[in-house]
């Protein structure tokens, strides 16, 4: 009997043993910390990747900066920018560091979770790669469905840069510094339209981009970030190449430049995005690029990229007249000779009296008197100045020198600051490679230089996006001191290259 007991107690243990585990598994999962993520996005970023060594407080810093134990921490970054862009899975770096499967998108290494012989980690399944995407593809809300950078939707300051490789701008929030939304932009799906330049209305509330190869000017909500009207500007001219956008001081128009031998400005009623007219034709617009105006908005100053002009240009075309940048006849080409000035941009200061050109052919920066057509300082710049921006809050005006000489090492490009009352200059060295588009965010005291990285012997990618080439970035200047604000590289897609801010 003491035998048959003792089996009969052995029996109803291991009887009891699977239940009891199963109860445990159940108990342990649930009791994840949800970190305010929803409970099944817990379960994969909590329990397999904020772990010790890893993606949690303790260890974070020591794995690029990515801390992934609470929702609130997943949108603070690493130190190569957003890791999570709401809303896009697809240019979400997160998703390219859990993935194995090409198939299902970009791979990154090294796979996460991370595993070595001591400490042991399964990849993602497919179902918890799914489960990520879908959840960032909704939004990637919080457990209480909150998405990040929703809310202020009127007052939030954004910085938007056109990603000229792949069709999308990018919208940068003003106070995390991070890529807080990607916006498909571009009407044809079947071939890249390459945006090309962003302005920005004087109250924020609208956007506007210009494309290389395509037909269209799109303006978008800044509220919703969605392009919500587009003006044919290919109705004045197919494949027209529209480079420079230029708002009227009041926001009620923009010219934009048809970047041709033959070149034209198209002109657009911003209310509703109607196309009005075209400016030059006849040859008397050759190659026009950068575009300034009066504050009347009835005169116009536009740059032709090849030769030693400045164009003064009426907008009822009753009259045109061409500035020589040089001294010398002037002359605009259809190629670009090294002797010339080719200015490139033009930018006027705020009380209209004056304006300030980027001259690419002889490293220079041209200052001329707007009521007297007439150069009053040469200014000696980096190589190869191309855009400006202008602070509202400090008398300066900064200019990208993309092929500058760097004395980082590694690093090519730099950017001058240039006193436009006293002409005193600085020049800014930082983490760029070919610098081009650059913004004065005023109200956060910040100048946003965005390099394109375009060269085959640029800076390698922290890793490859879903875009094809080669990514860029954008880095941070203190307009105290012009100093780096901090030592990240917020990597973006492929070619950025125009950039503007929402609130000057």
């Amino acid at each position: 009997m003491k035998r048959a007991f003792t089996i009969l107690s052995l029996a109803a243990a291991l009887a009891v043993a699977p239940i009891s585990s199963c109860v445990h598994k159940a108990h342990t999962n649930n009791t994840v910390p949800d970190g305010n993520y929803p409970q099944e996005i817990a379960n994969i970023l909590v329990a397999k990747c904020a772990t010790a060594g890893c993606h949690n407080a303790a260890s974070y810093t020591n794995a690029n900066n990515v801390r992934l134990d609470t929702w609130e921490h997943l949108f603070e970054g690493s130190n190569n920018g957003a890791i999570v862009v709401p809303f896009s899975p697809q240019f979400s770096p997160l998703l390219y560091f859990v993935n194995t499967d090409s198939s299902q998108g970009v791979v990154a290494t090294p796979t996460m979770p991370y595993t070595t012989s001591s400490t042991p980690a399964t990849p993602l399944t497919k179902a918890e790669y799914e489960t990520l995407k879908t959840w960032i593809a909704n939004g990637a809300p919080g457990k209480d469905g909150k998405i990040a950078f929703a809310s202020n939707a009127e007052g939030r300051q954004k910085i938007y840069i056109t990603q000229q490789g792949c069709d999308q701008m990018g919208v940068i929030d003003g106070q995390s510094h991070l890529v807080m939304r990607y916006l498909p932009i571009g009407t044809n799906s079947a071939q890249i339209e390459s945006p090309h330049c962003t302005r920005v209305a004087s109250d924020g509330s609208y956007a506007y981009v210009s494309f290389l190869a395509g037909s269209y000017v799109q303006k978008i909500d800044t509220k919703t970030d969605q392009v919500v009207a587009a003006a044919n500007v290919g109705s004045l001219r197919f494949n027209g190449s529209w480079n420079i956008l230029y708002l009227a001081p009041a926001d009620t128009a923009l010219v934009t430049s048809s970047w041709q031998a033959d070149g034209i400005l198209g002109y657009v009623k911003t209310a509703g995005m109607n196309v009005t007219h075209s400016l030059g034709g006849g040859n008397s617009l050759v190659y026009p690029h950068g575009i300034t105006s009066t504050v009347a908005f009835d005169t116009f100053f536009i740059t032709a990229q090849y030769g030693n002009v400045i164009y003064r240009f009426s907008a009822n075309q009753l009259k045109l007249k061409q500035i020589s940048l040089d001294g010398n006849p002037p002359v605009a080409s259809t190629s670009s000779t090294s002797a010339s000035p080719n200015p490139h941009e033009i930018l006027m200061v705020p009380d209209f009296s004056r304006y300030f050109v980027t001259c690419q052919g002889t490293n220079q920066v041209k200052v001329l008197d707007a009521h007297k057509d007439s150069v009053i300082a040469t200014i000696p710049v980096g190589t190869f100045p191309q855009e400006m921006a202008i602070s509202r809050t400090s008398p300066n005006i900064f200019v990208t020198c993309m092929e500058d000489n760097s004395p980082n090492p590694g690093m090519k490009g730099s950017v001058y600051a240039i006193n436009y009352n006293t002409l005193e200059v600085q020049r800014i060295d930082g983490d760029f490679y070919q610098p081009h588009g650059i913004t004065v965010d005023d109200i956060n005291g910040l100048l946003y230089v965005v390099s394109t990285n375009a060269s085959a012997d640029g800076p390698a990618p922290h890793h490859a996006t879903a875009c094809n080439g080669r990514a860029g970035w954008y880095s941070l200047i203190k307009l105290s001191d012009f100093q780096p604000y901090n030592n990240k590289r917020y990597q973006v897609l492929v070619s950025p290259y125009s950039a503007a801010a929402r609130f000057k």
